[in-house]
């Protein structure tokens, strides 16, 4: 009874998250905290890839919505898809070294960083502009998905908030080619580091099935919310779940015993 109601809480986050990433990018700083908070007694690694099998499935089905929507530069896309493929295994890989009472605190804090950035920045992801596709820009791609897919497979939530910033400030993309293209490189190094979290065990696949589920019908739902009534809406709704998972989370590091 206790594990289903530690289901039925965290498919309540599974399904924000994936609502959240759908639209604004940041599901993982939703459902990773609460899956660390939900099973404290598993290794750092096997909670990654849990989060991995969740975040795939929401990210694939929000990424099939986009593609009605918009046309992908796979000239600069698929470049960046290769480099974070790449270094998302080799982030995955470097997991087992990380103290996890150590992530803990780098959640935490990476939460306020998300929540101030987050409120400050009311306009990302509302500029449309002209998309490019250079040398220059291809160049940036490489490096750029290199090091985000590195962070991606080596801790992971806050990737695609850093995918959707790359491609409409470095990049000139609009909200919805960068959202669709986000979408796409968070696939690959999703799928990169599910290459090595799951042949060595570290996924929980009873909770990484249901809520996979739940993060499904999130990314769904958050798709159409942000094609209707943009990004503003679906911000609002993730500095609240932010707010509330930072205080959940202090109150965890700094007050209980």
């Amino acid at each position: 009874m206790e594990y289903q109601s530690i289901l039925l809480s965290l498919g309540f986050f599974a399904f924000c998250g994936g609502l959240i990433d759908a639209a604004v990018g940041g599901g993982g700083l939703i459902q990773l905290p609460a899956l660390m908070h939900a099973f404290p007694k598993h290794s750092l690694a096997t909670i990654f890839g849990t989060n991995k099998i969740i975040a795939m499935a929401g990210t694939l089905s929000s990424a099939f919505a986009y593609f009605k929507k918009v046309t992908i530069n796979w000239k600069l896309v698929l470049p960046t898809m290769l480099a974070a493929f790449i270094f998302s295994f080799f982030g995955a890989m470097s997991v087992s070294l990380i103290p996890k009472e150590f992530m803990r605190y780098i959640v935490f804090f990476l939460l306020i960083t998300i929540a101030i950035y987050t409120f400050t920045k009311k306009d990302l992801g509302k500029i449309h502009t002209v998309l490019q596709a250079g040398k220059k820009e291809i160049a940036l791609g490489i490096v750029f998905g290199a090091l985000i897919g590195f962070y991606d497979g080596i801790f992971g939530p806050g990737t695609g908030s850093f995918l959707l910033f790359l491609f409409v400030k470095v990049f000139a993309f609009d909200f919805l080619n960068a959202s669709a293209s986000a979408k796409l490189v968070n696939v690959s190094t999703n799928a990169a580091a599910m290459f090595f979290f799951i042949p060595t065990g570290h996924v929980i696949w009873l909770a990484a099935i249901i809520l996979a589920v739940c993060n499904i019908l999130g990314a769904i739902t958050g798709t159409t919310l942000a094609m209707k009534y943009g990004s503003g809406f679906i911000r609002i709704f993730f500095l609240i779940l932010l707010i509330f998972l930072i205080g959940r989370m202090g109150y965890d590091l700094f007050f209980s015993s």
